[in-house]
Protein backbone atom coordinates (compact mmCIF):
# COMPACT_ATOMS: atom_id res chain seq x y z
CA UNK A 1 0.00 0.00 0.00
CA UNK A 2 2.77 2.49 1.07
CA UNK A 3 4.01 1.69 -2.73
CA UNK A 4 1.19 2.50 -4.09
CA UNK A 5 0.94 5.54 -2.49
CA UNK A 6 4.60 6.74 -3.33
CA UNK A 7 4.08 5.74 -7.00
CA UNK A 8 0.92 8.34 -6.70
CA UNK A 9 2.71 10.99 -5.25
CA UNK A 10 4.82 11.86 -7.65
CA UNK A 11 2.12 11.46 -10.38
CA UNK A 12 0.25 14.65 -7.93
CA UNK A 13 0.86 18.06 -9.81
CA UNK A 14 -0.70 20.64 -7.27
CA UNK A 15 -2.05 22.54 -10.03
CA UNK A 16 -4.99 24.32 -7.98
CA UNK A 17 -5.00 28.17 -8.06
CA UNK A 18 -2.48 29.59 -5.88
CA UNK A 19 -0.35 26.38 -5.69
CA UNK A 20 3.61 27.09 -6.73
CA UNK A 21 3.47 26.74 -10.29
CA UNK A 22 6.21 27.76 -12.53
CA UNK A 23 4.98 30.50 -15.33
CA UNK A 24 6.45 31.27 -18.94
CA UNK A 25 8.86 33.68 -18.83
CA UNK A 26 9.50 33.73 -15.12
CA UNK A 27 11.61 32.06 -12.38
CA UNK A 28 10.16 29.41 -9.99
CA UNK A 29 9.56 31.36 -6.83
CA UNK A 30 11.34 29.82 -3.67
CA UNK A 31 9.37 26.82 -1.87
CA UNK A 32 7.29 27.42 0.86
CA UNK A 33 7.29 24.79 3.98
CA UNK A 34 3.88 25.87 4.95
CA UNK A 35 2.04 25.08 1.35
CA UNK A 36 4.47 22.04 1.22
CA UNK A 37 2.79 20.52 4.33
CA UNK A 38 -0.47 21.69 3.59
CA UNK A 39 -0.18 20.03 -0.08
CA UNK A 40 0.91 16.97 1.31
CA UNK A 41 -1.84 17.21 3.86
CA UNK A 42 -4.68 18.01 1.25
CA UNK A 43 -3.39 15.26 -1.00
CA UNK A 44 -4.08 13.07 1.77
CA UNK A 45 -7.30 13.84 2.60
CA UNK A 46 -8.44 13.68 -1.07
CA UNK A 47 -7.17 10.42 -1.23
CA UNK A 48 -10.07 9.25 1.39
CA UNK A 49 -12.94 10.27 -0.94
CA UNK A 50 -14.35 8.25 -4.15
CA UNK A 51 -12.22 9.05 -7.21
CA UNK A 52 -14.83 10.59 -8.94
CA UNK A 53 -14.53 13.46 -6.67
CA UNK A 54 -10.90 13.60 -6.54
CA UNK A 55 -10.43 16.27 -8.86
CA UNK A 56 -12.79 18.93 -10.47
CA UNK A 57 -13.00 17.10 -14.03
CA UNK A 58 -14.98 20.18 -15.49
CA UNK A 59 -15.76 23.21 -15.88
CA UNK A 60 -18.92 23.61 -13.62
CA UNK A 61 -17.08 21.42 -10.94
CA UNK A 62 -14.02 23.75 -11.00
CA UNK A 63 -16.69 26.74 -10.27
CA UNK A 64 -17.75 25.33 -7.75
CA UNK A 65 -14.72 23.73 -6.00
CA UNK A 66 -12.60 27.23 -6.53
CA UNK A 67 -13.37 28.76 -3.34
CA UNK A 68 -11.99 25.60 -1.39
CA UNK A 69 -9.35 25.41 -3.71
CA UNK A 70 -7.59 28.44 -2.07
CA UNK A 71 -8.43 27.71 1.54
CA UNK A 72 -4.60 26.05 2.34
CA UNK A 73 -5.74 25.13 6.14
CA UNK A 74 -5.11 26.17 9.78
CA UNK A 75 -3.53 23.18 10.72
CA UNK A 76 0.33 24.59 10.30
CA UNK A 77 2.32 22.99 12.52
CA UNK A 78 1.35 19.53 10.69
CA UNK A 79 4.87 17.93 10.65
CA UNK A 80 5.47 15.18 7.36
CA UNK A 81 4.14 12.01 9.23
CA UNK A 82 2.33 10.47 6.20
CA UNK A 83 3.27 6.77 5.23
CA UNK A 84 4.10 7.92 1.87
CA UNK A 85 6.64 10.87 2.60
CA UNK A 86 7.78 8.36 5.19
CA UNK A 87 8.71 5.89 2.23
CA UNK A 88 9.39 8.74 0.10
CA UNK A 89 12.62 9.74 2.38
CA UNK A 90 13.56 5.93 2.66
CA UNK A 91 13.69 5.22 -0.54
CA UNK A 92 13.82 8.49 -3.10
CA UNK A 93 15.93 11.17 -0.70
CA UNK A 94 18.93 9.47 0.20
CA UNK A 95 19.55 8.56 -3.60
CA UNK A 96 18.38 11.83 -4.62
CA UNK A 97 20.88 13.59 -1.97
CA UNK A 98 23.78 11.24 -3.05
CA UNK A 99 23.72 12.72 -6.48
CA UNK A 100 23.16 16.36 -5.36
CA UNK A 101 26.73 16.09 -3.12
CA UNK A 102 28.23 14.22 -6.17
CA UNK A 103 27.44 17.05 -8.52
CA UNK A 104 28.70 19.33 -6.33
CA UNK A 105 32.01 17.74 -5.39
CA UNK A 106 32.39 17.88 -9.18
CA UNK A 107 31.35 21.08 -9.31
CA UNK A 108 34.24 22.20 -6.90
CA UNK A 109 36.25 20.63 -8.71
CA UNK A 110 36.39 23.15 -11.71
CA UNK A 111 36.15 26.69 -9.74
CA UNK A 112 36.63 28.65 -12.28
CA UNK A 113 33.91 27.42 -14.97
CA UNK A 114 30.88 27.19 -11.73
CA UNK A 115 32.41 30.89 -11.22
CA UNK A 116 31.54 31.81 -14.27
CA UNK A 117 28.46 30.11 -14.61
CA UNK A 118 27.36 31.58 -11.25
CA UNK A 119 28.32 34.89 -12.89
CA UNK A 120 25.90 34.77 -15.96
CA UNK A 121 23.08 33.70 -13.28
CA UNK A 122 23.18 36.42 -11.78
CA UNK A 123 23.53 39.40 -14.05
CA UNK A 124 21.15 42.10 -13.94
CA UNK A 125 18.76 40.57 -16.55
CA UNK A 126 21.62 41.84 -18.80
CA UNK A 127 21.06 39.89 -22.44
CA UNK A 128 24.39 37.73 -22.55
CA UNK A 129 25.53 35.01 -25.35
CA UNK A 130 24.37 31.41 -24.50
CA UNK A 131 26.50 28.54 -23.40
CA UNK A 132 26.45 27.21 -26.89
CA UNK A 133 27.84 30.75 -28.10
CA UNK A 134 30.81 30.86 -25.68
CA UNK A 135 31.63 27.21 -26.54
CA UNK A 136 31.90 27.87 -30.45
CA UNK A 137 34.38 30.70 -29.77
CA UNK A 138 36.61 28.17 -27.40
CA UNK A 139 40.03 26.41 -28.91
CA UNK A 140 39.60 22.92 -29.33
CA UNK A 141 42.41 22.74 -26.03
CA UNK A 142 39.25 23.75 -24.19
CA UNK A 143 37.23 20.40 -24.94
CA UNK A 144 38.02 18.75 -21.48
CA UNK A 145 36.38 21.50 -19.75
CA UNK A 146 32.82 21.06 -21.67
CA UNK A 147 31.19 18.21 -20.42
CA UNK A 148 30.84 19.72 -16.50
CA UNK A 149 29.32 22.58 -18.43
CA UNK A 150 26.88 20.62 -20.41
CA UNK A 151 25.46 18.84 -16.75
CA UNK A 152 25.06 21.88 -15.47
CA UNK A 153 22.74 23.27 -18.12
CA UNK A 154 20.26 20.74 -17.09
CA UNK A 155 19.83 21.73 -13.29
CA UNK A 156 16.86 24.12 -12.60
CA UNK A 157 19.48 27.06 -11.61
CA UNK A 158 19.64 27.39 -15.84
CA UNK A 159 19.29 31.01 -16.01
CA UNK A 160 16.21 31.90 -18.00
CA UNK A 161 15.27 35.75 -18.35
CA UNK A 162 18.69 35.61 -20.97
CA UNK A 163 16.87 33.22 -23.38
CA UNK A 164 13.87 34.35 -22.74
CA UNK A 165 14.79 38.21 -23.92
CA UNK A 166 17.16 36.69 -26.83
CA UNK A 167 15.79 37.95 -30.19
CA UNK A 168 18.28 36.21 -32.57
CA UNK A 169 16.57 34.31 -35.23
CA UNK A 170 18.65 31.29 -34.76
CA UNK A 171 18.20 28.11 -32.50
CA UNK A 172 18.22 28.76 -28.79
CA UNK A 173 21.19 26.35 -29.17
CA UNK A 174 23.08 29.10 -30.75
CA UNK A 175 24.28 29.36 -33.82
CA UNK A 176 27.36 28.74 -36.32
CA UNK A 177 29.09 29.68 -38.42
CA UNK A 178 27.06 31.08 -41.92
CA UNK A 179 27.34 27.69 -44.43
CA UNK A 180 27.67 27.74 -47.41
CA UNK A 181 23.98 27.15 -48.59
CA UNK A 182 23.21 30.28 -46.60
CA UNK A 183 25.65 31.92 -48.14
CA UNK A 184 24.45 30.83 -51.49
CA UNK A 185 20.80 32.11 -50.34
CA UNK A 186 22.00 35.37 -49.02
CA UNK A 187 23.10 36.12 -52.43
CA UNK A 188 20.19 34.92 -54.32
CA UNK A 189 18.33 37.51 -51.74
CA UNK A 190 20.47 40.47 -52.75
CA UNK A 191 20.24 39.69 -56.87
CA UNK A 192 16.25 40.13 -56.03
CA UNK A 193 16.77 42.80 -54.29
CA UNK A 194 19.12 44.93 -56.77
CA UNK A 195 17.29 43.85 -59.67
CA UNK A 196 15.32 46.72 -61.50
CA UNK A 197 11.93 45.37 -60.83
CA UNK A 198 12.25 42.78 -57.95
CA UNK A 199 10.21 39.77 -59.00
CA UNK A 200 7.77 39.29 -55.61
CA UNK A 201 6.83 35.96 -56.78
CA UNK A 202 10.29 34.57 -56.68
CA UNK A 203 11.02 36.72 -53.37
CA UNK A 204 8.23 34.96 -51.31
CA UNK A 205 9.35 31.86 -52.66
CA UNK A 206 12.90 32.40 -51.41
CA UNK A 207 11.16 33.62 -48.35
CA UNK A 208 8.92 30.87 -47.18
CA UNK A 209 11.43 28.83 -45.50
CA UNK A 210 13.02 32.39 -43.76
CA UNK A 211 14.69 35.43 -44.64
CA UNK A 212 18.30 36.29 -43.75
CA UNK A 213 18.79 38.64 -40.94
CA UNK A 214 20.68 41.22 -43.48
CA UNK A 215 18.52 41.59 -46.04
CA UNK A 216 14.72 41.03 -43.46
CA UNK A 217 14.19 44.95 -43.11
CA UNK A 218 13.67 45.41 -47.08
CA UNK A 219 12.18 41.96 -47.72
CA UNK A 220 9.82 43.06 -45.44
CA UNK A 221 8.87 46.46 -47.12
CA UNK A 222 8.52 44.82 -50.24
CA UNK A 223 6.31 41.67 -49.47
CA UNK A 224 3.96 43.59 -46.61
CA UNK A 225 3.35 45.86 -50.07
CA UNK A 226 4.61 49.03 -48.52
CA UNK A 227 7.46 49.52 -50.88
CA UNK A 228 6.99 49.35 -54.55
CA UNK A 229 8.69 46.49 -56.70
CA UNK A 230 10.78 49.29 -58.62
CA UNK A 231 14.29 50.33 -57.28
CA UNK A 232 14.02 53.51 -58.25
CA UNK A 233 10.70 54.57 -56.93
CA UNK A 234 11.71 52.84 -53.33
CA UNK A 235 13.38 55.74 -51.74
CA UNK A 236 10.78 58.35 -53.23
CA UNK A 237 8.31 56.18 -51.60
CA UNK A 238 9.91 55.79 -48.29
CA UNK A 239 10.13 59.99 -48.11
CA UNK A 240 6.86 60.36 -49.05
CA UNK A 241 5.20 57.80 -46.56
CA UNK A 242 7.71 58.61 -43.66
CA UNK A 243 6.67 62.62 -44.41
CA UNK A 244 3.02 61.55 -44.58
CA UNK A 245 3.46 59.86 -40.82
CA UNK A 246 4.74 63.25 -38.94
CA UNK A 247 2.40 64.67 -40.93
CA UNK A 248 -0.60 62.72 -38.80
CA UNK A 249 1.59 63.13 -35.84
CA UNK A 250 1.65 66.81 -35.93
CA UNK A 251 -2.05 66.67 -37.07
CA UNK A 252 -3.74 64.26 -34.41
CA UNK A 253 -1.46 63.48 -31.65
CA UNK A 254 -2.06 66.44 -29.28
CA UNK A 255 -6.18 65.14 -29.49
CA UNK A 256 -4.89 62.22 -27.02
CA UNK A 257 -5.82 64.77 -24.10
CA UNK A 258 -9.10 65.66 -25.48
CA UNK A 259 -12.07 63.98 -23.66
CA UNK A 260 -13.64 61.68 -26.30
CA UNK A 261 -9.85 60.29 -27.06
CA UNK A 262 -8.49 60.00 -23.67
CA UNK A 263 -10.13 55.90 -23.02
CA UNK A 264 -8.38 55.25 -25.94
CA UNK A 265 -4.82 56.91 -25.03
CA UNK A 266 -5.17 55.85 -21.19
CA UNK A 267 -5.44 52.22 -22.42
CA UNK A 268 -2.69 52.25 -24.65
CA UNK A 269 -0.38 54.19 -22.24
CA UNK A 270 -1.29 50.93 -19.62
CA UNK A 271 -0.20 48.44 -22.03
CA UNK A 272 2.74 49.51 -23.30
CA UNK A 273 5.16 49.05 -20.15
CA UNK A 274 3.39 45.45 -20.38
CA UNK A 275 4.51 44.60 -23.98
CA UNK A 276 7.73 42.17 -23.17
CA UNK A 277 8.72 43.29 -20.16
CA UNK A 278 11.62 41.00 -19.25
CA UNK A 279 13.46 42.43 -23.01
CA UNK A 280 15.02 45.53 -21.81
CA UNK A 281 15.01 47.23 -24.79
CA UNK A 282 11.21 48.02 -25.00
CA UNK A 283 11.43 49.06 -21.24
CA UNK A 284 13.18 52.18 -22.14
CA UNK A 285 11.16 55.64 -22.15
CA UNK A 286 11.90 56.29 -25.53
CA UNK A 287 11.08 52.92 -27.25
CA UNK A 288 7.56 53.45 -25.02
CA UNK A 289 6.68 56.54 -26.66
CA UNK A 290 7.17 55.47 -30.42
CA UNK A 291 4.76 52.52 -29.41
CA UNK A 292 2.29 55.30 -28.03
CA UNK A 293 2.56 57.75 -30.99
CA UNK A 294 2.24 54.34 -34.28
CA UNK A 295 -1.11 52.81 -31.39
CA UNK A 296 -2.79 56.29 -30.99
CA UNK A 297 -2.36 57.39 -34.63
CA UNK A 298 -3.46 53.77 -36.21
CA UNK A 299 -6.54 53.97 -33.54
CA UNK A 300 -7.63 57.04 -34.55
CA UNK A 301 -7.06 56.61 -38.33
CA UNK A 302 -9.58 53.37 -37.70
CA UNK A 303 -12.52 54.35 -35.56
CA UNK A 304 -14.27 50.72 -37.21
CA UNK A 305 -12.33 48.83 -34.88
CA UNK A 306 -10.14 51.41 -32.68
CA UNK A 307 -7.33 50.29 -30.19
CA UNK A 308 -7.91 46.56 -28.81
CA UNK A 309 -5.70 44.79 -26.70
CA UNK A 310 -3.15 42.66 -28.35
CA UNK A 311 -1.86 44.97 -30.86
CA UNK A 312 0.67 46.41 -28.67
CA UNK A 313 2.30 42.77 -29.75
CA UNK A 314 1.85 43.69 -33.09
CA UNK A 315 4.09 46.64 -33.11
CA UNK A 316 7.36 44.72 -31.75
CA UNK A 317 8.22 42.51 -34.76
CA UNK A 318 8.44 45.34 -37.13
CA UNK A 319 9.95 47.42 -34.54
CA UNK A 320 12.91 44.86 -34.11
CA UNK A 321 13.34 43.80 -37.55
CA UNK A 322 13.78 47.88 -38.79
CA UNK A 323 15.90 48.61 -35.77
CA UNK A 324 18.44 45.65 -37.05
CA UNK A 325 19.30 47.77 -40.18
CA UNK A 326 20.97 50.20 -38.04
CA UNK A 327 22.33 48.08 -35.49
CA UNK A 328 25.06 45.37 -35.84
CA UNK A 329 24.74 43.15 -32.39
CA UNK A 330 21.86 41.73 -30.68
CA UNK A 331 18.76 44.37 -30.30
CA UNK A 332 17.68 43.44 -27.08
CA UNK A 333 19.97 45.46 -24.60
CA UNK A 334 20.98 48.31 -27.39
CA UNK A 335 20.14 52.16 -26.25
CA UNK A 336 18.13 53.14 -28.76
CA UNK A 337 19.40 57.06 -27.98
CA UNK A 338 22.30 56.10 -29.63
CA UNK A 339 21.03 56.19 -32.75
CA UNK A 340 20.13 59.35 -34.91
CA UNK A 341 17.10 61.07 -34.62
CA UNK A 342 16.69 60.54 -38.35
CA UNK A 343 17.54 57.06 -38.10
CA UNK A 344 14.85 56.71 -35.38
CA UNK A 345 12.14 58.64 -37.48
CA UNK A 346 12.51 55.87 -40.16
CA UNK A 347 12.18 53.04 -37.74
CA UNK A 348 9.19 54.47 -36.21
CA UNK A 349 7.29 55.51 -39.61
CA UNK A 350 8.10 51.92 -41.33
CA UNK A 351 6.79 50.35 -38.14
CA UNK A 352 3.62 52.32 -38.28
CA UNK A 353 3.13 51.27 -42.43
CA UNK A 354 3.80 47.87 -41.99
CA UNK A 355 1.58 47.36 -38.93
CA UNK A 356 -1.42 48.97 -41.05
CA UNK A 357 -0.72 47.03 -43.91
CA UNK A 358 -0.81 43.60 -41.58
CA UNK A 359 -3.81 44.87 -40.19
CA UNK A 360 -5.70 45.58 -43.11
CA UNK A 361 -5.94 41.95 -43.98
CA UNK A 362 -7.50 41.18 -40.53
CA UNK A 363 -9.06 43.84 -39.25
CA UNK A 364 -12.28 42.16 -38.42
CA UNK A 365 -10.29 40.37 -35.51
CA UNK A 366 -10.76 43.53 -33.89
CA UNK A 367 -14.26 45.45 -34.88
CA UNK A 368 -17.10 44.97 -32.60
CA UNK A 369 -17.59 41.76 -31.35
CA UNK A 370 -14.48 40.34 -32.86
CA UNK A 371 -16.37 38.44 -35.86
CA UNK A 372 -12.99 37.48 -37.24
CA UNK A 373 -11.74 36.01 -34.01
CA UNK A 374 -15.17 33.83 -33.12
CA UNK A 375 -14.89 32.62 -36.79
CA UNK A 376 -11.22 31.44 -37.30
CA UNK A 377 -11.52 29.79 -33.57
CA UNK A 378 -15.22 27.81 -33.94
CA UNK A 379 -12.88 26.96 -37.98
CA UNK A 380 -10.12 25.21 -35.82
CA UNK A 381 -12.54 23.39 -33.65
CA UNK A 382 -13.90 21.91 -36.76
CA UNK A 383 -10.35 21.35 -38.07
CA UNK A 384 -9.15 19.64 -34.97
CA UNK A 385 -12.41 17.31 -34.91
CA UNK A 386 -11.06 16.33 -38.22
CA UNK A 387 -7.55 15.59 -37.65
CA UNK A 388 -7.12 14.82 -33.93
CA UNK A 389 -10.99 13.37 -32.75
CA UNK A 390 -9.48 11.57 -29.77
CA UNK A 391 -7.61 15.37 -28.93
CA UNK A 392 -11.37 17.19 -29.83
CA UNK A 393 -13.36 14.37 -27.99
CA UNK A 394 -10.68 14.73 -24.57
CA UNK A 395 -11.72 18.71 -24.54
CA UNK A 396 -15.10 17.57 -25.00
CA UNK A 397 -14.58 15.45 -21.64
CA UNK A 398 -13.97 18.05 -19.22
CA UNK A 399 -15.86 21.26 -20.96
CA UNK A 400 -12.83 23.15 -22.28
CA UNK A 401 -13.97 25.44 -24.92
CA UNK A 402 -11.84 25.95 -27.70
CA UNK A 403 -12.52 30.02 -27.12
CA UNK A 404 -10.83 29.67 -23.97
CA UNK A 405 -7.48 29.34 -25.05
CA UNK A 406 -7.60 29.79 -29.09
CA UNK A 407 -8.80 33.07 -28.30
CA UNK A 408 -5.51 34.78 -28.02
CA UNK A 409 -3.93 32.58 -30.38
CA UNK A 410 -5.90 34.65 -32.97
CA UNK A 411 -6.20 37.70 -30.95
CA UNK A 412 -2.42 37.87 -30.30
CA UNK A 413 -1.10 35.64 -33.91
CA UNK A 414 0.70 33.32 -30.94
CA UNK A 415 3.07 35.75 -29.86
CA UNK A 416 2.39 34.92 -26.31
CA UNK A 417 2.90 31.52 -27.01
CA UNK A 418 6.42 32.13 -28.56
CA UNK A 419 10.04 33.94 -28.26
CA UNK A 420 9.81 37.21 -30.34
CA UNK A 421 12.85 35.49 -32.11
CA UNK A 422 10.09 32.40 -33.28
CA UNK A 423 7.70 35.57 -34.37
CA UNK A 424 10.09 36.84 -36.31
CA UNK A 425 10.93 33.70 -38.43
CA UNK A 426 6.93 33.10 -39.01
CA UNK A 427 6.70 35.67 -39.86
CA UNK A 428 9.04 35.66 -43.01
CA UNK A 429 6.42 32.72 -43.23
CA UNK A 430 3.52 34.63 -43.14
CA UNK A 431 4.40 37.22 -45.48
CA UNK A 432 5.15 34.74 -47.98
CA UNK A 433 1.82 33.15 -47.94
CA UNK A 434 -1.11 34.34 -49.53
CA UNK A 435 -3.61 35.52 -46.29
CA UNK A 436 -0.58 34.79 -44.27
CA UNK A 437 -1.88 36.38 -41.00
CA UNK A 438 -5.41 35.60 -41.65
CA UNK A 439 -5.99 32.22 -43.26
CA UNK A 440 -2.49 30.02 -43.28
CA UNK A 441 -2.24 31.08 -39.58
CA UNK A 442 -5.08 28.27 -38.87
CA UNK A 443 -3.48 26.00 -39.66
CA UNK A 444 -0.19 26.67 -37.65
CA UNK A 445 -2.60 26.72 -34.95
CA UNK A 446 -3.81 23.99 -35.20
CA UNK A 447 -0.52 22.31 -35.78
CA UNK A 448 1.03 24.16 -33.04
CA UNK A 449 -2.06 22.08 -30.78
CA UNK A 450 -1.11 18.49 -31.82
CA UNK A 451 2.05 19.18 -31.20
CA UNK A 452 1.39 18.83 -27.58
CA UNK A 453 -1.21 16.43 -27.73
CA UNK A 454 0.56 13.78 -25.74
CA UNK A 455 0.59 16.66 -23.07
CA UNK A 456 -3.18 17.56 -23.53
CA UNK A 457 -4.09 13.90 -23.16
CA UNK A 458 -2.25 13.18 -20.15
CA UNK A 459 -4.12 15.93 -18.24
CA UNK A 460 -7.04 14.56 -16.82
CA UNK A 461 -9.13 17.57 -15.24
CA UNK A 462 -10.02 21.02 -16.28
CA UNK A 463 -7.55 23.50 -14.76
CA UNK A 464 -5.10 21.47 -15.63
CA UNK A 465 -5.71 21.46 -19.27
CA UNK A 466 -6.43 25.60 -19.61
CA UNK A 467 -3.21 25.85 -17.27
CA UNK A 468 -1.23 23.71 -20.29
CA UNK A 469 -2.53 25.15 -22.87
CA UNK A 470 -1.86 28.80 -21.62
CA UNK A 471 1.26 28.19 -20.32
CA UNK A 472 2.99 25.90 -23.28
CA UNK A 473 6.94 25.43 -22.62
CA UNK A 474 8.23 26.75 -25.75
CA UNK A 475 11.13 29.00 -23.98
CA UNK A 476 13.96 26.80 -25.57
CA UNK A 477 12.26 26.71 -29.18
CA UNK A 478 14.27 28.40 -32.53
CA UNK A 479 14.21 27.93 -36.02
CA UNK A 480 14.22 24.05 -36.05
CA UNK A 481 11.43 23.81 -34.00
CA UNK A 482 8.91 27.11 -36.09
CA UNK A 483 10.41 24.85 -38.86
CA UNK A 484 8.41 21.66 -38.16
CA UNK A 485 5.58 23.40 -37.16
CA UNK A 486 5.60 25.13 -40.49
CA UNK A 487 5.74 22.27 -42.53
CA UNK A 488 2.91 20.51 -40.65
CA UNK A 489 0.75 23.95 -40.89
CA UNK A 490 1.65 23.46 -44.64
CA UNK A 491 0.35 20.13 -45.28
CA UNK A 492 -2.80 20.61 -43.16
CA UNK A 493 -3.50 23.26 -45.34
CA UNK A 494 -2.67 21.00 -48.62
CA UNK A 495 -4.92 18.76 -47.14
CA UNK A 496 -8.33 20.71 -46.18
CA UNK A 497 -7.98 24.27 -47.58
CA UNK A 498 -9.22 23.43 -50.72
CA UNK A 499 -12.08 21.27 -49.57
CA UNK A 500 -13.66 23.50 -46.71
CA UNK A 501 -16.50 20.65 -46.72
CA UNK A 502 -13.57 18.11 -45.64
CA UNK A 503 -13.05 19.00 -42.02
CA UNK A 504 -16.65 19.96 -41.89
CA UNK A 505 -19.35 17.02 -39.78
Amino acid sequence: MAGDNSKQFWKRSAKLPGSIQPVYGAQHPPLDPRLTKNFIKERSKVNAVPLKNKKASSFHEFARNTSDAWDIGDDEDEDFSTSSFQTLNSKVALATAAQVLENHSKLRMKPERSQSTAADITTNFKVIKSSSDAQLSRNSGDTCLRNPLHKQQSLPLRPIIPLVARISDQNASGAPPMTVREKTRLEKFRQLLSSHNTDLDELRKCSWPGVPREVRPVTWRLLSGYLPANTERRKMTLQRKREEYFGFIEQYYDSRNEEHHQDTYRQIHIDIPRTNPLIPLFQQPLVQEIFERILFIWAIRHPASGYVQGINDLVTPFFVVFLSEYVEEDVENFDVTNLSQDMLRSIEADSFWCMSKLLDGIQDNYTFAQPGIQKKVQALEELVSRIDEQVHNHFRRYEVEYLQFAFRWMNNLLMRELPLRCTIRLWDTYQSEPEGFSHFHLYVCAAFLIKWRKEILDEEDFQGLLMLLQNLPTIHWGNEEIGLLLAEAYRLKYMFADAPNHYRR
